[in-house]
């Protein structure tokens, strides 16, 4: 099960509001590429070396002559490719459509792309590496979405690794996971994961107990067991895993509900399946409630999640009953502070 499925089965999770809250758990998973890109699966790029190779081989590089090591190469190159295709959208419109459908197109290629180097020219013409790297710095630049490059997560730290893998498929995510444990003992590998679990956002916990629960075998569940009696994780855990042994009490209901909703958010779902993961079949009068009992729970993303219903739910009861509990969270958030 890939990590997106992962947020889809018995997982839903929420986002916060901007006037109140901060990115989720102190994580990075709040940042503004989940509200206008949905996230991006991992690209394959060469080393350093062969990225300013290429750039040296572009049909500009002579007449700017981008001199220096590599990294300095292809630094100049960053900024040049950003000043050209800035002075015209319909080009930059055309780089991020090629990296996001990953396919080749037919017709005459754009002299520009071309000769920076970021289309291989045979028909149909795709991105080249080149034009890889230069569509992820752009995408980077423009929605502050930083996609994954594989490999790279081999030095991370569990939270970064939890964070970087929330949009890979299954084989690109186990690839990425054995590079990270390459060197690395595995008890100590599980526990930094189980720690990470509290502190990261909600789609990267939603990652890191699928990973625990799937990919370590007996010594990942027992480390997921022993954290079920922590407050509202254990609560999340026990929900993501189906454990009957561990029932949420009344106050972590709603941190539950919340933080399985602001997994599909923060992957960038449709506001549709964030409402349905919270209104689960309910009728209105039901929904109400639930909606009502989301303003009492702590989570940072609640207001996001409130927001979804505000802007996108097409019973009106419902609005109302959201934007109520919206005041009422803003409310006892001055309260606590």
């Amino acid at each position: 099960m890939s990590s997106h499925e992962s947020s889809h089965d018995s997982s839903h999770a929420g986002s916060p509001d901007s006037s109140h809250d901060s990115s989720p758990d102190g994580s990075p998973g709040g940042s503004p590429d989940d509200e206008t890109l949905p996230l991006q699966p991992p690209i394959r790029l060469p080393g350093e070396a062969t990225l300013a190779a290429a750039v040296r081989a572009a049909p500009l590089a002579e007449e700017l002559r981008p001199e220096g090591d590599d990294a300095e190469v292809l630094a100049a190159w960053a900024d040049h490719c950003r000043e050209r295709l800035a002075a015209d959208e319909g080009l930059l419109v055309e780089l991020i459509r090629l990296f996001l459908s990953r396919e080749a197109v037919k017709g005459e290629v754009p002299p520009v792309l071309a000769e920076l180097g970021l289309v291989r020219t045979a028909e149909p013409y795709t991105l080249s590496w080149l034009g890889l790297w230069a569509a992820r710095l752009i995408i980077a630049d423009t929605t502050g979405q930083e996609i994954p490059v594989m490999g790279s997560l081999a030095d991370a730290d569990a939270a970064a690794l939890l964070h970087g893998l929330r949009s890979y498929p299954e084989a690109e995510r186990d690839e990425e996971l054995a590079g990270w444990l390459r060197g690395r003992d595995r008890e100590e590998a599980i526990a930094e994961l189980a720690a990470a679990l509290g502190t990261v956002s909600p789609l990267s916990r939603a990652v890191g107990v699928e990973l625990l629960s799937s990919a370590f075998g007996d010594e990942g569940r027992h480390a997921l067991l022993r954290l079920l009696e922590e407050p509202k994780l254990g609560a999340v855990i026990a929900a993501r895993t189906a454990n009957p042994q561990r029932q949420p009490v009344p106050e972590e209901i709603a941190w539950v509900l919340v933080d399985m909703a602001a997994a599909l958010l923060e992957f960038g779902d449709a506001p549709g399946e964030v409402i349905k993961s919270i209104a689960m079949g309910m009728n209105s009068e039901e929904q109400a409630g639930t909606i009502a009992l989301l303003a009492f729970g702590d989570h940072p993303w609640t207001g996001r999640v409130l927001r979804v219903f505000i802007d996108h739910h097409p019973d009106e009861r419902i609005v109302a009953a959201a934007r109520k509990a919206l005041r009422r969270l803003r409310g006892l958030s001055d309260f606590r502070a």
